[in-house]
């Protein structure tokens, strides 16, 4: 059984930001797999069913993004999910738009959806995937660039990058985390010196 989890904020302000694209990636592999995530269940919305030979609980914490980790440690309790068995997917400010980042474990990166995440399940021994958001000019304040209402632009980029999300999750469970890694994982280059 893997828990496979999407943070974001719930209500409808919040649908089509940056911060929400881990419930995105959450409804297509739902939609792919025709599992409907709408049980509540431990301050979620939940569906359980079967991606490929892995039985799933696919979950949307209603929480809010920075509390997270309370309905994600209820779930695993709940379904008996080690945190090994446990993918959280997450926007990631600090990756370049579109590029993706798999993860074995790790810090939470200044994360707070993260943080509360490792705070909760006391090990940050479970599978991450960081959805790049990083705006291409520098923005005042961050909290607000992630929170705001994508443009057109954006919500068609950001489709894209939710079907390569998804893509990579089904990876994660055929394949394993390393095979996912090598095929989805990007390495951002720096960017070019200024002489």
């Amino acid at each position: 059984m893997w828990l496979i989890v999407g943070l974001g904020n719930p209500g409808y302000e919040y649908a089509w930001t940056p911060h929400n694209l881990g419930f995105l990636v959450i409804d297509l592999l739902a939609e792919r797999a025709g599992i409907r995530v709408e049980r509540p269940e431990a301050k979620s919305y939940i569906g359980k069913g079967r991606i490929g030979q892995h039985d799933v609980v696919l979950a949307k914490p209603q929480t809010y993004m920075n509390l997270s980790g309370m309905a994600i440690a209820e779930l695993a309790e709940r379904h008996d999910v080690p945190p090994q068995q446990i993918l959280v997917v997450v926007d990631e400010v600090a990756l370049p738009w579109g590029h993706l980042r798999i993860r074995e474990r790790g810090s939470a990166g200044g994360h707070n959806g993260l943080k509360s995440v490792i705070a909760a399940l006391g090990t940050d021994e479970f599978v991450r995937l960081r959805v790049g958001i990083q705006p291409e000019h520098p923005v005042g304040d961050l909290a607000a660039y992630v929170l705001h209402r994508m443009s057109k632009a954006e919500r068609n980029a950001a489709v894209e990058m939710v079907v390569l999300a998804a893509d990579a999750v089904e990876c994660v469970l055929k394949d394993g985390v390393m095979r996912a890694m090598n095929r989805f994982n990007r390495k951002v280059e720096p960017p070019p010196e200024v002489s």
